[in-house]
């Protein structure tokens, strides 16, 4: 077959057909029905999606300093998704469109196995597809952490074959159709499933075999931290963190039950490695196999909790951002690292007490950040005068 000019109907069907069967000889499950895949160009793929977000999500992504009031979380993830998709099993119509460089639609054949593999989770495990609308965000980096964990260790084991025993197709030399460097923080956050899923799927294997990594469907990680320490799986549950409401009666909270939501070890490790904290962090030396990227540092691993609750009032928003963590040496830590990435680079003033202020730029906002034994709480609001609106400190 000759993949370099694009690959004819039937050519694509011969190549969809033998690499389901690989996929199934890897994966050690059947196919129930054969699984349509569309290959299109990136301007057509992006044509047809449409990201939204909340007034919640803009400030959940704030909070995390990755995406700041200069811009949309909407279009910063279209900018992302723009760069960075390469394709998509569409669950509700059982298809797979694989997305192409090429001046003519292309197959990827690491793509291709990748989403053969979604669709085969959804054959044999569809009701783990079910049920999760109303997860945290670090609940579902976790359920991801399994959904995309087996179909990048599946990739990563066909791609182990095409470099001996197989005769695959050629991959495409043309790379993502935009740039991701302005978006790097963003894609930290979002990549660790991705990065870390088949290491956790590869020591589910290793413990139990394929049989282990089925039932680990039935009882997905909840936490980002499961998927990153995967030794924690499936004992570790992280701690449920509450935050009272202190808020003045022109602040309120967005209408969530319940309120706000937990960002997880991942987010905090995109959000200090994105904002000054690169040189103490070896993202790029991943420490185990079929793991991408490295998402362990000493100031995220005691992670055990947190809730950011957003509050809004007429004209501004704030949040509550409190983390729990293993020992008051790792709270501590963070805290520390909080502060300075405000100081150093968001240019924020220190003011009394525990409060800074950011003057400038697109986290203008004041933040106050204490400590107390393993608790970090962070407080934001537009002014100085707004953080005990927002929360107000407990009595003493």
């Amino acid at each position: 077959m000759n993949a370099s000019d694009g690959l004819n109907a039937s050519e694509r069907e011969a190549v969809v057909a033998r690499t389901m069967a690989r996929v199934e000889r890897l994966r050690g499950l059947e196919f129930e029905s054969t699984v349509p895949v569309e290959v299109v160009d990136r301007e057509t793929y992006l044509a047809d999606e449409n990201v939204t977000a909340t007034a919640f999500e803009e400030v959940v992504w704030e909070a995390l300093l990755l995406v700041g009031e200069d811009r949309s979380v909407a279009a910063t993830f279209e900018a992302f998704y723009g760069a960075s998709v390469q394709g998509a099993y569409v669950p509700s119509e059982d298809r797979i469109v694989v997305v192409s460089d090429s001046a003519r639609p292309t197959l990827d054949r690491r793509t291709l196995a990748h989403e053969l593999t979604h669709a085969l989770q959804d054959q044999h495990f569809g009701a783990a597809f079910e049920g999760r609308r109303n997860l945290t965000r670090d609940e579902r980096l976790g359920w991801q952490g399994l959904i995309e964990g087996d179909a990048g260790y599946v990739e990563d084991l066909y791609e182990q074959r095409c470099g001996g025993e197989w005769s695959c197709l050629a991959r495409p030399t043309s790379g993502p159709g935009a740039s991701l460097d302005g978006e790097m923080g963003v894609y930290v956050a979002v990549y660790q499933p991705y990065s870390d899923g088949p290491a956790f799927v590869h020591r589910l294997r290793e413990r139990g075999g394929w049989a282990a990594v089925n039932a680990a469907y039935a009882d997905p990680p909840t936490s980002s931290a499961a998927v990153i320490h995967p030794t924690r799986y499936p004992d570790w549950e992280p701690t449920a963190v509450r935050v009272p409401d202190r808020s003045a009666d022109d602040w309120r909270r967005f209408g969530r039950s319940p309120p706000g939501t937990t960002v997880g070890e991942a987010s905090l490790f995109a959000t200090l490695w994105a904002n000054g904290g690169t040189e103490t962090f070896h993202l790029q030396r991943p420490s185990r196999p079929h793991r991408t990227y490295n998402y362990t540092h000493p100031v995220t691993a005691g992670w055990v909790g947190d809730r950011l609750v957003p509050y809004r009032n007429e004209t501004a928003t704030g949040y509550v951002l409190r983390t729990e963590w293993a020992t008051t040496g790792d709270a501590a830590a963070f805290a520390i690292a909080y502060r300075d990435l405000l100081r150093t680079r968001r240019g924020a003033e220190r003011r009394a007490g525990d409060v800074l202020v950011v003057p400038a730029g697109p986290y203008t906002d004041a933040y106050r950040v204490t400590r107390n034994g393993t608790t970090v709480t962070v407080t934001n609001a537009p002014t100085v005068e707004a953080l005990d609106a927002v929360h107000r400190p407990p009595a003493d």
